[in-house]
């Protein structure tokens, strides 16, 4: 589960479009037809960002009449943040034991 929710969260963030469209929709709710509009794409291309960023959690669409209504979703990427977190400490360590390796004399007797 865990897993699934990471590839779903880093495949929805991937592209320029649906960051640009979390941004959007950061500063405040949009319809399909508007974000459509400043991003210049058809119904059906937006739709389809809006559909990953939704099964990621990260955008909540509700439907009023016609109109599909956009918010930013419940995902708050805490799960995210741990995992880069701990490769972030991961990667750290190891570069600290290579500074030390190369750090070391070469040449200890002389």
């Amino acid at each position: 589960m865990v897993q699934h929710q990471l590839d779903s969260t880093f495949s929805a963030l991937s592209d320029p479009t649906r960051r640009g469209i979390l941004e959007h929709l950061d500063r405040s709710a949009a319809t399909i037809t508007e974000l459509a509009e400043l991003f210049e794409m058809t119904l059906t291309g937006i739709t389809k960002h809006v559909r990953l960023l939704e099964e990621a959690g990260l955008v909540a669409t509700e439907k009023r009449g016609r109109v599909r209504h956009c918010r930013l979703g419940d995902n708050t990427l805490d799960l995210e943040a741990a995992w880069l977190a701990r490769h972030r400490d991961a990667l750290a360590d190891r570069l600290d034991r290579l500074g030390q390796f190369l750090d070391r004399d070469p040449n200890p007797e002389e």
